[in-house]
């Protein structure tokens, strides 16, 4: 039995492993790396260099989108200081993902989701619910998740350390950079 295709919106690859482990049980999984938020700019060519590695060690098929940082500046222009996990936060979590369910929509997969519930400094709740209204706009399953459960995190590091993946120290947008 064939099984249902899901895009995976991912945001680096140290997040990645504990989750890809567990949808690949149940999922044609595909990586979506759309992540414009990401600064600076060498540091956003770093992650996706290296899920891109990640990706062809673990022989997941891997799509990267185009870079928009000038359309994520301007979506969160007058949030700059808000806090971690306030009002920009929600507003990147939304533009990434309905890039990602609109790919998903337009190349017949069943189901998206994201690695995003993995880091213990998101809100899955907030990011299920988002992930959820786009799929009720766009048609598409939306797969609810908190991947940082059960150990999940915890899981996710270790992996990570296996694979020799490096752990960044923030979100990757510049103003969590600058709370730091």
């Amino acid at each position: 039995m064939q099984k249902p295709r899901l895009l995976l919106h991912i945001c680096c690859a140290p997040c990645s492993p504990h989750a890809i482990d567990l949808l690949k049980k149940d999922f044609e999984l595909t990586a979506y790396f759309y992540d414009p938020n990401i600064h600076p700019e060498d540091e956003y060519i770093f992650r996706l260099d290296e899920m891109r590695k990640f990706s062809h060690q673990i022989g997941l098929t891997f799509i990267p989108a185009e870079y928009d940082p000038d359309r994520w500046f301007e979506l969160t222009k007058g949030h700059e200081d808000d806090r971690e996990g306030e009002g920009r936060c929600e507003i990147c979590v939304k533009m990434r993902l309905e890039r990602a369910v609109i790919f998903a929509r337009e190349n017949g997969f069943e189901y998206f989701t994201t690695i995003l519930t993995t880091s213990p400094h998101k809100n899955a709740s907030v990011i299920n619910r988002i992930g959820k209204e786009l799929a009720g706009q766009y048609g598409i399953n939306f797969y609810e998740a908190d991947f940082k459960k059960r150990d999940g995190f915890k899981i996710s590091v270790q992996k990570g350390k296996e694979y020799g993946l490096k752990r960044q120290n923030y979100c990757g947008c510049v103003f969590s950079k600058k709370a730091d």
